[in-house]
């Protein structure tokens, strides 16, 4: 048996106006998603556990199977892990963000989406600048970086709390800077940063080209080692994982699952969609588990794109589920899941913890054809999975 898992990360919404009533996928042409509905089976599931935060780690990995309140630390040791990083006992990291603020605003969580070569310059500087021997600067990828610091004592890290950016857009930032025993050492950091960044050359040559400026730093989603089980320990297979994203490739590498780098997988609206298919359906060759994970959807959301997040729900439905329904034509004993991670409802521009619409289909999976695949139909079938866990164990069950 061959187990495809799909995730459109954040694909869930919320009715919109501008869509006459309807979610972007209730209004995308999705016939290949529609058809999984039609033949498979389809009901919501509650993939953040209760008094979790949604984020795309907790969603990730309930995904995957894993109960995020064990073994789990927090985000940035699993982007970390990505990037070749393996957290001593006395050290955490922190996800660092390069970030857009004016007048006292969250202007732009990614700066712009500034581009990875971009970034990479900024980031070398401010790793020459910022890092010593008890902090250390890691470049990740467009803005997406890691930072770790060592200490003997991590709990007043760990208490510290820290805000995503993206759940502040557009917002006063002073009430969302870094609060508790490691604030000030954190605003320190930024502060040390934020002389450079202002004069750096990448920005100016941004801000000439009227694009938004990476002039800050952020720190959040702090965490330490985890302590995660092997995937090949936990379900009895091998797989592999593809994403554009540091988060879930280093979730891959944690648990065991090769991470396949596919060209053009760029984290955003433009990435190599066909490409992921086409990858993750070679994969099948030698292994028997595939999950890829697109991004764009999410982005979407996060920057309040209606017309964008319903193209990359319409190309995630042509290029991702087409090729891997027609693998599975081909070869039945196939069983395959489409599900996101959390919803990123257009109108609050952030993740949310409401139940998401999924859709299973293949052999020996039981049937109670929707109509279609979306979060209106989901919930009219009347089947709920409590948690990503209990989804997973139905779609692996023998």
């Amino acid at each position: 048996m061959k187990y495809i898992i799909l995730v459109p990360d954040g694909v869930a919404d919320e009715p919109l106006a501008e869509l006459g009533g309807k979610t972007p996928l209730e209004f995308a042409a999705t016939p290949n998603m529609d058809q999984m509905a039609r033949a498979g089976l389809s009901g919501l599931v509650r993939i953040i556990p209760p008094g979790m935060s949604p984020g795309s780690d907790v969603g990730n990995l309930a995904v995957l199977g894993y109960d995020a309140t064990r073994g789990f630390s927090g985000r940035s040791p699993l982007e970390a892990a990505n990037l070749g990083i393996i957290l001593a006992a006395d050290e955490i990291a922190f996800r660092c963000n390069l970030v857009t603020i004016q007048d006292g605003r969250m202007i732009d969580y990614s700066a712009g989406h500034i581009s990875i070569s971009e970034a990479a310059q900024i980031m070398q500087e401010v790793a020459a600048a910022c890092s010593d021997d008890r902090v250390k600067f890691y470049t990740g990828k467009s803005y997406r970086h890691i930072v770790v610091i060592k200490s003997a004592d991590l709990k007043p890290f760990q208490l510290t709390k820290c805000t995503p950016p993206h759940d502040i857009m557009d917002q006063p930032i002073a009430e969302y800077l870094p609060q508790g025993p490691m604030a000030g050492f954190m605003a320190g950091l930024a502060e040390k940063a934020r002389s450079l960044l202002a004069v750096h050359p990448v920005n100016q040559a941004r801000i000439a080209r009227g694009l938004a400026p990476a002039n800050a730093l952020w720190f959040w989603g702090q965490g330490g080692k985890p302590d995660l089980q092997l995937f090949k320990d936990r379900y009895g297979m091998a797989g592999s994982i593809i994403s554009a994203v540091d988060l879930v490739n280093g979730i891959g590498r944690l648990v065991g699952l090769k991470v396949i780098n596919v060209p053009g997988a760029t984290g955003y609206y433009d990435t190599n969609y066909a490409g992921k298919a086409q990858y993750g359906l070679d994969s099948l060759q030698d292994n028997d588990f595939i999950y890829i994970h697109v991004e764009a959807t999410d982005e979407a959301g996060h920057n309040g794109d209606v017309q964008a997040k319903v193209a990359c729900v319409e190309k995630f439905d042509r290029y991702v589920v087409g090729p891997v329904l027609d693998y599975y034509r081909d070869n039945p004993a196939v069983r395959i899941l489409v599900t996101p991670d959390h919803p990123t409802p257009l109108a609050k521009r952030t993740h949310t913890n409401a139940p998401v619409p999924f859709v299973m289909l293949g052999k020996d999976i039981e049937r109670n054809g929707l109509d279609g695949y979306n979060e209106r139909l989901a919930l009219s079938a009347g089947l709920h999975f409590a948690s990503g866990v209990e989804m997973i164990k139905h779609f692996f069950k023998k």
